[in-house]
């Protein structure tokens, strides 16, 4: 278990480093000027004074330096726990900026990516033995797994935001709410949260059932299951086993598509003007704010590795066939 563990945490390690790195690299390859975008906002006509502002900006920010030696003080910062100031939002850090967004990510994608994945499963267990099930299901799951996040987004907006009226479709509470741990502000944000909640959920719901339907439809056709019930064990006790084996693969399924829920949700907030990483980072990408964006992009790598590997060792803890291969390996 401690090597495993181990070459697990140099794998993320190396992950860590190149992709921190991808992302410090990419917004310096973007079009346009940071620092001349910053300026254009309080543009003078006296181009002395631009040029002075300039190089302060640009000495302030680290810019005047070669690119070499921006990427390891970029390393050095980090290592501090300094991502820098923000150039959209001069003179705030980073840091600030992102703390005040993520809880907003988070309170998105957390109860949306849980409980899609346990319901989805759940029904798609249940749509493989409900032929009435299967064929209502089925047909709304491939609907559902087709839809762009966004897309569906924009369709509760319209059809339960707008049209019905039931909720608000913009904003994380409404302008008259005085934030406060009390009901009516609770309740205020509950339904400005739902809307881009239910387009994330729904959209993974699908997928989940469908994979589960299939991989218990599977289980149920080997050859443990049908020597289970020649040997007349209830039909209950062979749902069971094949539950527990077809739930394996959707546990992999849930680390590889975790980038993908996190790419929607960034997009869902978009839609629904939530105040969470996702519209950060559309505006860090038009005021070319460099800092806030590989700032951004680290939390969203941190969170990806942090939940992969969480889902490595559950791996580990349920299937009884890795930690064998591991014993075996280790003798």
């Amino acid at each position: 278990m401690r090597r495993y563990l181990a070459r697990k945490i140099l794998i993320y390690a190396l992950t860590f480093f190149v992709a921190v790195s991808i992302n410090w690299l990419i917004p310096r390859l973007m079009p346009g000027d940071p620092i001349r975008t910053m300026l254009s906002r309080g543009a003078s006509g006296d181009e002395a004074s631009m040029e002075r502002m300039r190089a302060y900006y640009e000495q302030t920010f680290g810019l005047d330096e070669p690119a070499w030696q921006q990427y390891l003080n970029f390393w050095t910062s980090l290592a501090r726990g300094d991502l820098g100031i923000s150039v959209w939002l001069f003179p705030q850090p980073v840091t600030e900026i992102l703390l005040s967004a993520v809880p907003y990510t988070l309170a998105l994608l957390l109860p949306a990516t849980l409980l899609s994945w346990v319901a989805g499963n759940r029904f798609g267990a249940f749509a493989a033995r409900s032929k009435w099930l299967d064929n209502t299901l089925l047909p709304l799951g491939y609907v559902l797994t087709a839809t762009p996040y966004m897309w569906l987004g924009i369709l509760l907006a319209w059809g339960l935001g707008i049209v019905a009226g039931w909720f608000p479709t913009a904003g994380p509470y409404g302008f008259g709410s005085i934030p406060g741990w009390n009901w009516p502000f609770i309740s205020d944000l509950v339904s400005h949260w739902f809307l881009p909640f239910a387009s994330l959920f729904l959209v993974a719901f699908g997928g989940w059932a469908i994979g589960m339907r299939n991989m218990i439809i599977y289980e149920l056709e080997a050859e443990y299951s049908t020597y289970l019930e020649a040997l007349g064990a209830p039909r209950r006790l062979v749902r069971r086993y094949a539950f527990r084996n077809a739930v394996l693969p959707q546990l992999t399924g849930l680390a590889v598509q975790l980038g993908t829920i996190v790419a929607g949700a960034l997009l869902t907030e978009i839609v629904f003007a939530y105040p969470g990483l996702g519209n950060l980072i559309l505006e860090a990408l038009n005021n070319r704010d460099f800092f806030l964006l590989q700032g951004a992009f680290l939390f969203i790598v941190v969170g990806v590795l942090i939940a992969n590997f969480i889902v490595d060792v559950i791996y580990v803890v349920v299937d009884p066939r890795t930690r064998t291969q591991m014993q075996g390996s280790a003798a």
